[in-house]
Formats: structure tokens, sequence, C-alpha cells
């Protein structure tokens, strides 16, 4: 057993000690590279391997099915044994699992991924080759123009393989990019963020991200407060991106249909079918989308009301959860969908916000009445929950709120604190511009595979000032 090292042949060897009824093993094989810079000089940087073992095994009681789950890291051939006994021990002490459902059959050549055997792919230092020169020039332009580059990039890739006692064999390579840059100025009363999203760092250019982030610290030298209140404001698609990733993260279709969510039915039932918005926007994911791919097949470890452990290895496709401005899916597990009598719809790890006009940021700005006052927002932070049944989220602006007046940003105002519901704010815009690829801030370490438009709110709700930078 001491040749077993492989991840596949981790996988098959957990599969053959089980004595389970029915057994799932997901090994995630993960690489991670990253570079770190302050004050415009690179500070850190390092390369990282490591493996996590999961098992997932379901004993039929008599009574139904119970599953029990354990996952353990730095994974060898001599941990197996224990680590298959105990999620057997684990599912043997459990009651009847509410979520049991056979586990997915494999069927046809989509049981078996092509390249189930083959090596991990892994990233290293050389996916910065072009980009850490950038960099360095963005570094010397920074430092002619009297400013102080922060920053980090990181770039993941995960290797999943999933082996199923039903004969699922399959893999997915998930290779993860981000980068965040801020700026300030020398005596740091002045701050700037952007973010990228990336698979590879071939589409970044840190030099461009230095001139918008410049460009930003100009319209800060001019200082404007502001009370609290309702204003009409410009939200950019990264702030965009975390208000719909939490509906999202928000729209189990359990939830809704027990009265329990902003997606749940005066009366009893779900809003499916309810019209959303009257832009004609379509909220969706797609495991294929071009520059967004994400797992193709359910991935889970742990069991929900959004998620099943046995759902592991069940195909995804494209799902449209809001289609032309009106409610169309929830997600659902293979049990919530038969509580809730709509289809089989499992959460995808991508999202895009589709429907909007042909217009830039930039181009929304300019177009902004010329007789009223309008904020431009960077992004969004520390975003909080208040009430499900509204999904009222209360949170902070950071690193640059902008007044526009007359088509132009003519100063930097304060921080505020806010409170809206991203589902009131997709039924009071009134502009979407162009979809684009985009980092969420406040959840870029969870979810980062994102495209969305700037939308124009006419009253966002300003609800207190905030001395934060």
């Amino acid at each position: 057993m001491s040749g077993v090292n492989k991840p596949h042949e981790i996988v098959e060897r957990a599969l053959e000690l089980s004595r389970a009824d029915g057994c799932v093993v997901i090994a995630n094989e993960r690489s991670t590279a990253n570079l770190r810079w302050a004050g415009n000089a690179l500070t850190t940087n390092g390369v990282t391997r490591g493996r996590t073992l999961t098992v997932v095994a379901t004993v039929d009681g008599g009574q139904g099915a119970a599953s029990g789950v354990v996952s353990r890291s730095a994974v060898t051939a001599e941990d197996l044994e224990p680590l298959v006994r105990a999620a057997e021990a684990a599912a043997r002490e459990a009651g009847p699992a509410e979520d049991a459902q056979p586990l997915v059959e494999a069927a046809g050549e989509a049981a078996i991924s092509a390249a189930y055997t083959d090596a991990p792919d892994e990233t290293s230092s050389e996916v910065f080759a072009a980009f850490a020169p950038a960099l360095g020039e963005s570094f010397a332009q920074a430092r002619a123009g009297g400013r102080e580059l922060y920053g980090f990039a990181n770039h993941e890739v995960v290797t999943s393989y999933l082996g199923t006692s039903t004969g699922l064999r399959l893999r997915h390579d998930q290779p993860t990019g981000t980068l965040e840059i801020n700026a300030k100025s020398p005596d740091r009363t002045r701050s700037a963020w952007a973010g990228r999203a990336t698979r590879d760092f071939k589409d970044v250019d840190p030099g461009a991200i230095d001139a918008e982030l410049a460009r930003r610290l100009g319209w800060a030298q001019r200082k404007v407060d502001l009370p609290a209140g309702r204003y009409e404001t410009l939200l950019p698609p990264t702030a965009v991106a975390d208000l719909l990733i939490y509906q999202f993260w928000s729209s189990a279709a359990r939830d809704a249909a027990e009265g329990r969510t902003v997606f749940s039915k005066p009366g009893g039932g779900t809003r499916v079918g309810e019209k959303l918005t009257e832009l004609p926007l379509t909220l969706r994911s797609d495991p294929a989308a071009p520059g967004l791919e994400a797992a193709p097949f359910v991935i889970t470890h742990s069991s929900g009301d959004d998620a099943s452990v046995f759902d592991n290895g069940l195909p995804l496709t494209a799902t449209d959860w809001i289609r032309d401005g009106v409610l169309n899916q929830l997600i659902t597990t293979r049990h919530t969908a038969g509580l809730t009598d709509l289809p089989v719809a499992p959460g995808i790890d991508n999202l895009i916000l589709d429907g909007g006009g042909p217009r830039s940021l930039e181009e929304m700005v300019a177009a902004t009445d010329h007789g009223g006052r309008c904020l431009l927002l960077t992004c969004l932070w520390y975003i909080r929950e208040v009430d499900p049944a509204t999904l009222l989220l209360t949170g902070l602006t950071r690193d640059g709120v902008y007044l526009v007046e007359g088509g132009e940003v003519v100063g930097e105002v304060n921080n505020f604190r806010f409170n809206e519901s991203p589902v009131s704010l997709l039924s009071r815009a009134t502009e979407a511009g162009r979809t684009e690829r985009t980092l969420p801030r406040e959840w870029g370490d969870w979810f980062t595979r994102a495209a969305t438009p700037a939308l124009r709110i006419p009253d966002f709700n300003m609800s207190s000032v905030s001395k934060g930078v």
C-alpha cells in the first residue's frame, strides 16, 4: 500500500476499503503561488501544496439512509483505513438523513473523466512570469507620481477527484487568480482600491490599474462632506457582485418555501414566476461560461438546505435564476426539489448578470443628469444581514466615494454605512450598464467568478456617516 499516493489511487483505495452501503470519496489537490508588496516594493512570495480527502459513507439502517462525513488534510495511504472507518462510524451513529437519495449513478461516457488518472494540475511562480515585470514597472510609475502601491496577487489551482461506489470517476481542474491593489497618498489621507479576477494573470495589466488608481487619488484631492440620506448612486460591478452573491447564497428553495426568506410568497410557497425588476435583467450561472468556467458537476463536502452530499457527481447545466426580470429558479438539491416542486438546480460556482445596456461605468458617469448630484462608489465591505425576510443588508463603503456633478467627478465625499436589500435594489434600478468580469471585494476569498454591470440606483440608502477609510 506504500505505493498508493497519487490522488486517484488514494480515491480508489478508500473506495476499496469501504464497508458501507455507499461511499463517495473526494480528493482535493491544491497548489498556490502568491506575491505581496508594500510601498512600491515586493515583500514576500511563496508556493504551497496541500491535499484534503473527504469520505462520505452511507448506511441504510432500515428506517432510511444515514450519512457520515469525515474530512482530513495531508492524507497518505496509511491514513486511509482509519479515515474510512471514522466516516462509517459517523454514519452508523447518525439518524436517517433527511436529504437521503440514491447516490448518483454512473451513466455513459460522462461517468468517467478522460484525465481521471492523470497527475493534478499545479501552479508555480511561473504564472507571474509576465505579470511580475509589469508590476515592477507600475511601481516605478507610481513612485514617480507620488503614490504608494500595496497589495497581493494569488493564484490557486485545485484539482478535484471524485469517485463513488456507483462507478463515477470524475475530475475537475479549477484555476483561480485574484489581484488586489491599494494606492495611497504618502500622507495616507487618500486611498483607492482596484481588484481583478483572472484564471492565469495573462489578462491583467498592473500599469493600467495604477493609472486608474491615480485618477481616483486625483479626484480625492477635493473633500466634500455629505450627511446621511438617500442619494442617486452608481454601484460599480464589484459592489453589484458582492450584493448579488449574498442574494444567491440566500436563495435556497426550501428556506423560501418554508417562509424564511425574501423569496417566500405570502401565504405559502415561493416567489418563482414573480417579476423582480422592470429592467430586462437575467441572473444566471453556467459552468461553461467563457473565462468563468466552474465545476460541471456537484462537489460538496457537507449537506444543508442548498447542498446534499448525496448529489455528489450530479451534472450541472446553465441555469437562469432570474430571466428577463422574472424570478425563474431557486437553488434546489434533489431532495429539496421534491419538497418544493421546483426543478433540480444545485448551486454553481459562478454568477453572471446580463441584460444591461452598452454603457461602461465611465459612460454612465458622463450620462448623469447635469442638474443632479450622484455618488460613485468604489466598493463595499463588512456586509452583514439585518433581516432575512427582506434580505436587508448593512455594510460600509470603502476606498473612495466620489461626487458626480454635471457628468463629471468633482471630489471625494465621506464614507457611509448603508442599509439595502439587493432584491429591492434590482426593483428600483433605473439603468444597468455593460456586463464585465469583476472581483467581488467582500466575498473574493470565497467566490471569484462573477460578471455584472454597474447599476444606477435613484435612492440608495446611506443610513449614517462612517469615519472609516
